[in-house]
């Protein structure tokens, strides 16, 4: 008899977040992936740069999600050559949510991209599984994500400093990762 863990897939049972602050974005995740119900890794990034100022957070397979990041990152770095100047968050969205949705029935994979450009300032976008696109102040994914919706709506404030949004991510993660079996490991921030 073969154990349940060996033949699953990889999976981020995850708790991601980014939050738009006076002056940028904070990203985070917690560290724990799994094969079924086996931990398989504690330690791993979630957080994947993919311009110099634009960071992803990954939720779903991890191939999957790793394979995006990579064609992203490649398509941006073609993208700000041509142009000569650096990718707008916008554009990063765009593109995950292009690769995610043309492909929502092979893939699983939900995306929060955040980052800063000269345009917008810092912004945030989530791209849930099935490809959507939506641009919000703050956002949450991931299995640990329905453990916080309602901490994360009673203590986000518009024009946080950097120091409380980050406060703000390590807090909600914490609670996500309290309550969430799939979640857990270390918080990781950038």
């Amino acid at each position: 008899m073969e154990e349940e863990w060996a033949n699953s897939e990889h999976r981020m049972g995850t708790s991601i977040m980014a939050v738009q602050y006076n002056g940028g974005v904070v990203v985070g995740a917690d560290s724990r992936t799994t094969t079924g119900s086996y931990i398989a890794n504690r330690v791993s990034d979630k957080l994947t740069q993919v311009s110099d100022k634009i960071y992803c957070c990954r939720s779903g397979s991890a191939a999957d999600t790793q394979a995006i990041s990579d064609y992203v990152k490649y398509y941006l770095h073609l993208h700000s050559a041509e142009l000569d100047d650096a990718p707008t968050v916008k554009t990063a969205a765009s593109l995950f949510q292009l690769l995610c949705y043309n492909n929502k029935n092979n893939l699983s994979a939900g995306i929060i991209v955040g980052g800063w450009d000269k345009y917008d300032g810092g912004s945030v976008y989530s791209i849930p599984i099935g490809g959507a696109m939506i641009r919000q102040p703050y956002t949450i994914g991931g299995s640990g994500s329905s453990y916080i919706y309602g901490y994360c709506d009673a203590n986000f404030k518009e024009d946080m400093t950097r120091e409380d949004a980050q406060q703000f991510v390590i807090n909600a993660l914490s609670l996500a990762m309290s309550r969430d079996g799939s979640s857990g490991g270390v918080i990781r921030l950038a």
